[in-house]
């Protein structure tokens, strides 16, 4: 490819290495696809299974449910506004979008651990039932994958801080950008199937 033809490109595609590492993440992406697949599989088997415990309609509250989703995929839309802002080669503008992306995800994080604690205090733990064991590591997993999210992204913002806009800080910015937005739609099926098919079954 030439140098022109180059210029051309969003910065986190001018390399070769940075396409190849792009198609690499699309690739781990859908190793990850697999693995929610399976939890979602797994799930779907086990969700009428209460073994004499607390049911879907018992634990759920649509409002908190509500509070988290909006969070997510409102952090998701902030999150497209950051890489908006490096294709428009603005360091000050993805920053902002960046942290206010991850203070979203800090949110819904937070929001998620007090609702398994509160599941926790209704006695509804992964020992109660086949169902609740499924739902909490199906929800936990994606969970989890938030945070990480959430620590390699801060990271990100150290490098940009420390070295700038570059080709390579483009790149990771872009590749957690990715990240960021399969979190969201993982988080659309939890939501729809898990939560509100549990509240009117």
């Amino acid at each position: 490819m030439s140098a022109n033809a180059n210029t051309a490109l969003p910065l986190e595609y001018q390399t070769e290495q940075n396409r190849l590492n792009i198609l690499g993440f699309w690739v781990f992406l859908g190793a990850e696809i697999i693995l929610f697949g399976t939890l979602f599989a797994v799930y779907s088997v086990l969700n009428a299974r209460f073994a004499g415990g607390p049911t879907p309609k018992d634990l759920f509250e649509i409002k908190d449910v509500m509070i988290e989703t909006i969070l997510l995929l409102t952090s998701s839309f902030t999150c497209g506004l950051a890489i908006y802002e490096m294709r428009r080669n603005n360091k000050n503008g993805l920053l902002l979008w960046f942290i206010i992306t991850l203070l979203l995800g800090a949110g819904f994080v937070f929001m998620e651990i007090t609702e398994f604690v509160h599941y926790v205090h209704e006695g509804a733990t992964m020992q109660t039932s086949a169902w609740l064991s499924s739902f909490f590591t199906l929800l936990g997993t994606h969970g989890l994958h938030v945070s990480m999210g959430i620590g390699w992204a801060v990271m990100v913002i150290i490098q940009i801080l420390r070295r700038g806009l570059t080709p390579v800080t483009a790149r990771k910015t872009f590749i957690i950008g990715l990240y960021w937005h399969f979190l969201d739609v993982v988080w659309i099926f939890i939501f729809t199937f898990v939560y509100l098919a549990g509240m009117v079954r």
